[in-house]
């Protein structure tokens, strides 16, 4: 499954594309708050392009207000990395850069991944937006079976279209489905908010602690006293245990 892909599989009215180059400076400007993430970008962006602009008027989805957001539009970005590299930390400060919700995809050497963020207002600079929570990811490069279903759920005319909140959230339940599909393998959207916010807690909880466990097996493999290694590996037992019931909750 390809970026390009992807994009057809939004189903997107041509009225929506805009095909348009989108120039390092603006993300350096907009969305690098250090030197170190300036040269990330200088060196690890190959092309950013603004592939489509969704709009009550270009997709004939209302805009969303509140005291917390604005949802009046929704940008779809397509970006080429040089490498994957400190590629989350690019990823997000693409997310930072754009004042719009976006559906980011990424490719690189090894592969491919589509993002989502949640944006709101900043407390204290007004008009200016931040991102609200964690980003949402999911790797591109998986079989027939989990891919084209996925591809099937984002199409515009799948999704519930009350306003751009909504289908934005649509498309980040869709895209947990597929993060929680590489580890059951089976593809499939939840049947309420409820059941996928409850997806979402697992998926969370599933990636905390595989990195504690792997960090504790590298922990493990340079321990040299054995009772330090016995320590270290009934720890890794009892958090494999929470894992696998982590994941029956996906």
């Amino acid at each position: 499954m390809t970026a390009s892909q992807v994009i057809e599989a939004l189903g997107l009215p041509a009225g929506a594309r805009v095909d348009q180059r989108v120039p390092k400076k603006l993300l350096i400007e907009n969305g690098a708050p250090t030197a170190a993430d300036k040269k990330l970008i200088n060196d690890g962006v190959e092309l950013l392009t603004w592939v489509a602009a969704l709009k009550p008027t270009t997709i004939g989805v209302p805009e969303f207000r509140d005291e917390i957001r604005e949802y009046l539009e929704i940008a779809v970005l397509s970006l080429q990395a040089r490498s994957s590299g400190r590629l989350a930390r690019l990823i997000e400060l693409v997310h930072r850069a754009i004042p719009y919700p976006l559906v980011l995809l990424t490719e690189h050497p090894e592969g491919g991944s589509i993002s989502f963020a949640h944006k709101r207002w900043a407390q204290n600079e007004e008009g200016k937006t931040v991102l609200d929570g964690d980003l949402t990811t999911a790797k591109l490069d998986v079989e027939d079976e989990l891919g084209k279903p996925f591809l099937s759920s984002i199409n515009l005319l799948s999704q519930r279209k009350a306003d751009l909140l909504t289908l934005y959230q649509g498309w980040i339940v869709s895209t947990t489905a597929l993060q929680a599909a590489s580890i059951t393998g089976s593809f499939e959207v939840p049947a309420s908010p409820e059941k996928a916010a409850e997806r979402a807690d697992a998926l969370r909880v599933t990636s905390l602690l595989e990195s504690r466990i792997a960090a504790l097996r590298s922990t493990a493999a340079k321990e040299k006293q054995m009772p330090k290694q016995v320590q270290l590996n009934l720890e890794i037992k009892k958090l494999k245990a929470e894992l696998a019931t982590a994941r029956q909750q996906l």
